[in-house]
């Protein structure tokens, strides 16, 4: 039997953190609300752009506990459930099950730099004893593991593994993996230089996991269609073509630094960051309020863009 797909938008939340820098629930709420009112398919909490790493463990147990009551219609909720080990990455995936979890994203761990077979046999024992489904998430940026398209479409044989978040650079790897027509969501990740989202799009991807959402998530969820005609590869160009530079924008800076000032100059919850991460200085966050205006963001979204 043929996995069902995750399609569309797949957006990265951010975590919302009050002034003294505790997570703010409220603030989850809303972004919840906001992403299944425009368009996204499903949300990924406790990603990279969620500042994970910075979380601690009964923080990241509580935010499962807490959001999924807030679960909304139509929105998939998925967690990173990444830990610094196999066993520990198997516990976040637990929890996540135990609370009622759509699936956990789950990406190599972080700063030991694992061999590629080290990490494929990594992936497949955590999908062996998931009781959610998995997306694997190969993330060499980050990580320093990076995954050939052999090794995926190993990965994808599995029944648990649905998903495979990509953000390698290479349009020749991605265009492998599409060729090898797995039975999973093929979705590459809007970074770290824009660069595959329209060929995997072209090559028949099922959408985009993408931390733009969080700020555009109309014009994300066009991007993230899948093409099935003209009409759907033409829209996706123009929206493209039309929010590129808010699309480097939110790049300019190690996520989320860039993405998290812009939400809270714009009025969304979002609070500060996590030290040692800073937001950007006030001229580069006028920079994007600029970018908003000039989209017509404010009078879309009723953000604030006068700073």
């Amino acid at each position: 039997m043929a996995n069902k797909k995750v399609e569309g938008s797949f957006v990265a939340l951010i975590t919302p953190m009050n002034s003294d820098g505790s997570v703010d629930f409220e603030g989850f709420n809303t972004l919840l609300n906001f992403q299944a009112t425009n368009g996204s398919s499903a949300v990924l909490i406790m990603g990279s752009t969620g500042e994970v790493s910075m979380l601690t463990p009964e923080e990241r147990a509580q935010v499962i506990e807490r959001t999924m009551p807030m679960k909304q219609a139509g929105l998939e909720m998925w967690f990173g459930c990444t830990g610094p080990n196999t066993d520990q990455t198997i516990q976040y995936c637990k929890i996540a099950a135990s609370h009622g979890a759509d699936g956990a994203i789950v990406a190599a761990p972080p700063y030991i730099s694992a061999p590629e077979a080290d990490i494929t046999e990594y992936f497949l024992e955590i999908a062996d004893a998931s009781e959610i489904p998995i997306g694997i998430y190969n993330n060499p940026p980050r990580v320093n593991t990076d995954l050939t398209h052999t090794s995926l479409l190993r990965l994808a044989r599995h029944e648990n593994i649905v998903v495979n978040k990509e953000s390698t650079s290479r349009v020749g790897q991605v265009a492998q993996t599409a060729a090898g027509n797995p039975d999973i969501s093929l979705m590459c990740c809007d970074s770290p230089n824009l660069g595959l989202v329209v060929p995997l799009m072209a090559l028949g991807g099922h959408g985009t996991a993408n931390m733009s959402g969080n700020i555009i998530p109309q014009e994300m969820a066009v991007i993230s269609t899948p093409w099935t005609s003209w009409e759907d590869a033409t829209a996706c160009k123009l929206e493209w073509l039309k929010n590129l530079q808010l699309l480097h924008f939110v790049y300019s800076a190690i996520n989320p630094v860039a993405l998290k000032s812009l939400m809270r100059a714009v009025g969304l919850p979002a609070g500060p960051l996590r030290k040692p991460l800073n937001s950007l200085s006030e001229k580069r966050v006028m920079v994007g309020l600029e970018i908003c205006r000039e989209l017509g963001l404010d009078k879309k979204y009723g953000y604030l863009t006068n700073g």
